[in-house]
């Protein structure tokens, strides 16, 4: 398997450690009837942590499609290669950084780690784009 598919697949672990992290957080303000309820009606504000985790999913949210295009868009056009793997690892590395550097609320580091995932997949994406 290309070392760009198994980030890929260890992303959507990353995922699922994202959501499952945000949700507990939320259901441990909120309560379990609120979980597995409709959760139609108005609740509080969300306490800081719980805040930060959601914003560190959508954060990761916003960002997975980029690299799912760039890390596919590699090994489908045959563009794959150490550079693109090893970016995919640092891309990765970052964002598993990333999360609880936004958990526990430290702030610049965790801005230069997004930077530092950001400038791995501008690096696939370079790659595939150019060449």
């Amino acid at each position: 398997m290309r070392p760009e598919l198994l980030v890929l697949a260890l992303a959507a672990v990353l995922l699922v450690l994202h959501i499952q992290v945000a949700i507990r957080a939320k259901t441990k303000q909120y309560g379990i009837d609120w979980n597995m309820g409709a959760r139609d009606t108005d609740m509080p504000a969300p306490n800081p942590v719980v805040g930060r985790l959601e914003r560190a999913r959508d954060n990761y949210l916003e960002t997975l499609p980029i690299v799912i295009i760039a890390l596919f868009g590699v090994v489908i056009a045959g563009k794959a290669s150490t550079l693109t793997a090893t970016a995919g690892w640092i891309w990765l590395g970052a964002r598993a950084v990333y999360l609880p550097l936004y958990w526990t609320g430290v702030p610049k580091v965790r801005t230069l780690v997004w930077a530092i995932g950001l400038a791995a997949i501008l690096t696939v994406l370079g790659v595939l784009i150019f060449g």
